[in-house]
């Protein structure tokens, strides 16, 4: 099926263009898809599976679990921030009545 691309005005080259890609997209999308097969037929085949060779569930981040408290509001002890993140109302206030950094820091 040869084309020639001479004959071709700009919308149906445009065309092709498109329909090729969308091909090539395709194609790619049943190698990968054979690949997933063969990898986890290999893996039934020895008695694993994805997780205990990979690790962990695919698709979920672990977390980082919460941090400790870096700095303390004079003002209101309860009022803690660790340091990470947009800065609290209250340090902010803190730090523009004169207070330093190290000041406030627990």
């Amino acid at each position: 099926m040869a084309i020639d691309i001479k004959n071709l005005n700009h919308t149906q080259l445009n065309d092709l263009i498109t329909k090729a890609q969308s091909r090539q997209h395709e194609l790619k999308k049943e190698k990968v898809g054979k690949l997933r097969e063969k990898v986890h037929a290999l893996l039934k085949a020895e008695g694993y599976t994805f997780e205990d060779v990979f690790g962990g569930v695919r698709g979920k981040r672990r977390s980082t679990g919460s941090v400790a408290p870096k700095y303390r509001n004079p003002a209101d002890p309860e009022q803690t921030w660790s340091g990470r993140g947009k800065r609290p109302r209250w340090f902010n206030d803190a730090l523009k009545a004169g207070k330093k950094e190290k000041d406030l820091a627990i």
